[in-house]
């Protein structure tokens, strides 16, 4: 008995200290500048914080995707494609790896990927048309995901690695048009919108072994009384949430989603609430 009180003390006492150290922290808010201009956007950041992307306008009025990060204090231009424009909308989790959308000596809109060793933007392509745009990054930063036109001039979403290139993920059965948004850490797993038969905008999920699959056929039990996934934007690095908006009857509004795709077994939830109640019971003691 002594020694189940003496571990459940240790373990009080861990949680507590735990608290403390975390109580020690200091919350904290950084303006990150511009590059010379008059506005900022941030639209990504590295696993630990230290890296921030986005789009400042420089001192000539002109959009640049940037990357700041806390050891300099300070943006850094990532230049353009040879047009005048630029934007940065992802960045790998170790912060080496920026994509985003830059244009060309043509005017083009082009997908690009940045990384720190080479210091240059790479022109991912396109699938056949003259736009593309990079809007997600693997953890590595190995694998881009994002939109290109085809020579139909329709957008689809693609997958792009250094060894393949640009992978087009096709679309919904009968659908159009398809956009990738984000990819999981291993970039095996690629969420985005695609137009079904009707033309309605639909979140898919895609995967190589399974290619493109409509969230709201999957996930019809969860959807009630018209319910409707629209897009999905970013998949948790586990693959298991899936974030995005879509249309909510229950409120008749556009509404942000998180889904879980993998609910915990009744099983381990029962486990969970009986391990409770069994250290609550030996704190009594």
């Amino acid at each position: 008995m002594c020694y189940t009180q003496n571990r459940f003390k240790a373990l009080l006492s861990a949680c507590v200290l735990s608290l403390i150290a975390t109580a020690g922290w200091s919350q904290s808010l950084t303006w990150l500048g511009t590059l010379g201009g008059n506005r900022s956007e941030a639209f990504g950041v590295s696993a630990n914080g230290a890296v921030v992307v986005g789009v400042a306008y420089n001192a000539a009025g002109q959009l640049r995707a940037f990357r700041w990060t806390a050891s300099g204090g300070m943006m850094e231009d990532l230049g353009t494609l040879g047009g005048d424009e630029s934007a940065a909308y992802g960045v790998s989790a170790n912060g080496a790896v920026v994509v985003g959308k830059a244009t060309n000596a043509a005017g083009e809109g082009r997908a690009f990927r940045w990384t720190a060793s080479g210091g240059m933007m790479e022109d991912l392509g396109t699938l056949g048309g003259n736009e593309s745009v990079a809007y997600g990054v693997s953890a590595d930063g190995s694998v881009v995901v994002g939109w290109a036109s085809n020579a139909a001039g329709q957008f689809r979403a693609f997958r792009w690695t250094e060894a393949g290139g640009m992978q087009a993920l096709g679309t919904l059965p009968g659908g159009d048009e398809s956009e990738a948004y984000g990819v999981s850490a291993n970039g095996a797993v690629v969420v985005g919108r695609a137009s079904n038969a009707a033309g309605q905008p639909r979140a898919f999920r895609w995967t190589a072994s399974g290619g493109m699959e409509d969230l709201n056929t999957t996930y019809a039990s969860l959807l009630t009384d018209g319910s409707e996934l629209w897009f999905a934007s970013a998949i948790s690095p586990d693959e298991r949430y899936i974030v995005g908006a879509g249309y909510n009857a229950a409120t008749s509004r556009l509404e942000a989603f998180l889904l879980d795709t993998v609910p915990e077994p009744a099983s381990l939830l029962a486990l969970g609430a009986g391990l409770v109640g069994l250290l609550r019971r030996r704190g009594k003691q």
